[in-house]
């Protein structure tokens, strides 16, 4: 005779019980946040938006050292399987760890070695062990979209912070000058590497107000865009805008082209007649930067002289003026009593080959590289996490479009060492560690 326990089939269980049983075997691992995620959230925050330096009550607290050594800690005594060091054992953090190395070995031979020694050994190596941190702190999708928020925000808030206290005048004022940290220059690239998560956000964004957010937050980014008067940066947000246009596929035209178009009429509200006058002279032969020696061009020239001088080591990291004031050809004025300007680099990547030899350079260009490689489109395309296709081709289409912002503005700035690329070279790697823990599907 059979059982009372065979009559019901054990494929047909109570249906309380299935429900309570579905949560803990689907739920997602990055369904909320934590504290080590918050507290990476807050050193992007302040590594790179710098808004504690907005406010001088913050500063004082120092919140982009203490997040970042919490976050050090934090992740240490994690255990979770998701965010082991190995999962971030990729290309760009070997190329990173190779650059950090040659650095380090560059230190006794610099021109003045206080200086190297300070930038190795009292910045970065911290920034590159966030890289890592960064990247192995994400738990899924969702920790991603929750960092590039916090980048966002961080450009956002810095950006109401200029626009509210920073008034343009005539003459030489018609554009912003030295800020509380980037110049207007540097902040510019900045502005760039931002708008593509907030046209992110403006297209992904859950529910109407979030858009909305998201379409203000381009119009003020926009608007400080204009405050600037980049003309680097006016390059970079061609390059970053004609990839959006061209290859975001994970946006429809018709919202790629409205997004463009609400930054467009941004610029051509309020830029004023002295910054068009300043973009047309991007390719003029009489601008100084050609025919000044304290000019972007003699400066590129006298850089690749001092990387071939010294190419294997270069002049040691955070060197670039100490070699315009030692080397340079106009050096030996000082001698005489004539001022020498000791100018930066103004392109990052002579910088790199200049203050680290070729070797340091092509370490660099490595970690660039393997930091496209690691998005969609890059080589590891035709892989993606099941269930997040979608939202795993907007975040790495964004990330894609930030990162050729960076690359191309830093082609007229100093920044080699500067917190945003390694934020988002840490986020690329986060994103590549999701598709790679994750149940995969092919294309």
């Amino acid at each position: 005779m059979a059982s009372p326990a065979a009559a019901v089939p054990r494929a047909v269980a109570p249906p309380g019980r299935r429900r309570e049983a579905a949560p803990a075997l689907g739920r997602p691992p990055d369904l909320r946040w934590d504290p080590l995620l918050l507290c990476v959230a807050g050193y992007l925050l302040t590594s790179v938006g710098r808004v504690h330096q907005l406010f001088p009550v913050l500063e004082g607290l120092r919140p982009a050292l203490l997040t970042g050594l919490l976050a050090i800690a934090l992740y240490s005594v994690d255990r979770r399987e998701d965010r082991r060091l190995r999962r971030v054992w990729v290309p760009a953090t070997r190329w990173l760890l190779a650059l950090v190395a040659w650095m380090v070995l560059s230190v006794p031979s610099a021109l003045v070695i206080g200086a190297s020694f300070d930038l190795v050994f009292g910045n970065f190596i911290k920034t590159a062990l966030m890289v890592v941190v960064v990247a192995a702190s994400v738990r899924g999708l969702r920790d991603v979209e929750r960092l590039v928020l916090a980048y966002l925000m961080g450009a956002v808030a810095y950006a109401v912070v200029v626009v509210l206290r920073f008034d343009l005048g005539g003459g030489d004022a018609w554009r912003l000058g030295r800020l509380y940290y980037y110049d207007a220059n540097d902040f510019a690239t900045f502005i760039v590497t931002a708008m593509p998560f907030g046209l992110y956000f403006l297209h992904a964004g859950r529910g109407g107000f979030r858009r909305l957010l998201a379409g203000g937050a381009l119009a003020v980014l926009a608007l400080a865009f204009v405050y600037t008067g980049s003309r680097g940066g006016f390059v970079a947000l061609a390059a970053a805008t004609t990839f959006i246009l061209l290859r975001s596929s994970a946006i429809s035209l018709g919202r790629r082209v409205a997004a463009t178009g609400l930054v467009g009429l941004v610029l051509l509200g309020t830029a004023s007649g002295q910054y068009w006058e300043q973009m047309g002279t991007i390719l003029s032969d009489a601008d100084y930067n050609r025919t000044d020696e304290s000019g972007r061009m003699q400066i590129w020239r006298r850089g690749l002289g001092y990387m071939l001088e010294n190419p294997v080591f270069g002049v040691g990291p955070h060197n670039f003026q100490a070699a315009e004031g030692r080397l340079s050809p106009f050096a030996d004025r000082q001698q005489l009593g004539i001022g020498v300007r000791w100018n930066a680099a103004h392109n990052t990547y002579l910088q790199v080959g200049a203050e680290l030899g070729v070797p340091g350079l092509l370490m660099f260009a490595g970690l660039i590289a393997s930091a496209f490689a690691a998005l969609p489109g890059g080589k590891g395309r035709g892989r993606r996490p099941a269930g997040g296709n979608a939202m795993w081709t907007h975040l790495g289409q964004a990330l894609t479009a930030s990162l050729i912002g960076f690359v191309v503005g830093a082609f007229f700035l100093s920044l080699a060492y500067a917190e945003m690329l390694y934020a988002l070279v840490g986020l690329a790697v986060g994103l590549q560690k999701v598709a790679a823990i994750r149940p995969m599907e092919r294309d």
